[in-house]
């Protein structure tokens, strides 16, 4: 059986955390995947979304295609799964154009009335599926997962100032931008605390000493699990409410504890004083990381615990025959509107599939 991925890029995070990840677990089960670029090239692409038809599964990812092209994929496709891990249908939390835009909102509801299957990164979005058209039924959940063997936490915790670490792209350091009053008054406020970033594009937060790392796939796991704790902040809106929380599983699979704002998927993530800390206000920020300097024996109880939480819930092997069985429809998995709405993480119980 043959795989087509239609992606933003195959270098691009979505396509490798949600689709090449599980490529070990395609080839165990008998199929092959091919993984494509889709072409901005209008004459290209019409010939690739043709070309579907020579494949038994075809993956589009992310991409909200205009409907004449969707027709045209749709044609082509014997099987046609859509997955997606971001509010897709909103502009971004940064756009000054606001959140709603008609155009995609038409184009989402076209493709979830379409497509056989949707692949979902989070519950919220998953509700957003079904709101525009999808039947339940052809809605599985499945979170973006971590391969936690690539992660290896410190044995000890360390003594030297606290090291908070970030990771991200130029487009998501936007939030912690937008936040910079916060980061300077933690410069000002925690002793000796640092940033280390680790991304494509850095920025200043003085007096709050920043680390540059520019990121690369083969440093990332090091990176971060060098530091001392992990840290998340976003908007408060429609598009953040989207987000799946990778860099908070990558700091977790690290061993690390994380502090994070109370939005999203982060307030499922993390449960308070056990994995983490959700920081509501400013001052929440400074105490907690005061704290967290001053007791390295709870950095290691917390951390430990959070690498417990994604090895339980969300390590990529836990969720390989949830992704072949969602995308090869091996066997329905339903998803009942109680569960879309649930923010508890984890696999569909056994019980709710038929």
């Amino acid at each position: 059986m043959n795989v087509l991925a239609l992606v933003e890029s195959p270098h691009h995070v979505c396509a490798r955390y949600r689709v090449l990840a599980f490529r070990p677990a395609l080839i165990r089960r008998g199929l092959s995947l091919q993984i494509q670029s889709l072409s901005t090239n209008p004459v290209r692409r019409i010939a690739q979304l043709r070309d579907a038809a020579r494949y038994d599964i075809v993956l589009l990812q992310r991409k909200l295609l205009p409907r004449w092209q969707l027709a045209l994929l749709r044609r082509a496709a014997r099987r046609l799964v859509f997955d997606f891990d971001d509010a897709i249908l909103y502009r971004d939390s940064f756009d000054p154009r606001g959140p709603h835009c008609p155009r995609r909102r038409r184009r989402f509801a076209a493709l979830m009335r379409s497509v056989d299957a949707v692949l979902a990164g989070n519950p919220f979005l998953g509700q957003l599926a079904v709101d525009h058209g999808l039947p339940a039924p052809r809605l599985t959940l499945i979170p973006t997962c971590i391969d936690c063997h690539r992660y290896h936490p410190k044995s000890a915790p360390s003594s030297t100032p606290l090291t908070l670490v970030w990771i991200g792209s130029s487009s998501t350091l936007q939030g912690l931008e937008t936040s910079a009053p916060l980061w300077r008054r933690i410069g000002r406020e925690v002793p000796g605390v640092r940033l280390r970033l680790v991304c494509d594009r850095f920025c200043r937060f003085d007096p709050l000493p920043v680390e540059p790392i520019p990121w690369s796939e083969a440093i990332e796991a090091a990176a971060v699990a060098s530091a001392d704790v992990g840290i998340s902040w976003l908007p408060d809106d429609l598009w953040s409410r989207g987000k799946c929380g990778l860099k908070l599983l990558q700091y977790m699979a690290a061993g690390l504890p994380v502090v994070a704002n109370s939005v999203g998927v982060q307030t499922s993530l993390i449960t308070h004083g056990q994995n983490g800390f959700l920081a509501h206000s400013d001052d929440d920020w400074i105490n907690l990381l005061v704290e967290l300097t001053a007791h390295p024996d709870a950095r290691q109880r917390l951390g430990l615990n959070a690498r417990r939480f994604v090895e339980r819930h969300y390590d990529l092997r836990a969720w390989e025959s949830t992704f072949l069985d969602a995308l090869t429809a091996s066997r329905p998995l339903p998803l009942r509107p109680h569960a879309i709405a649930a923010s508890t993480p984890g696999p569909i119980p056994a019980g709710d599939r038929p």
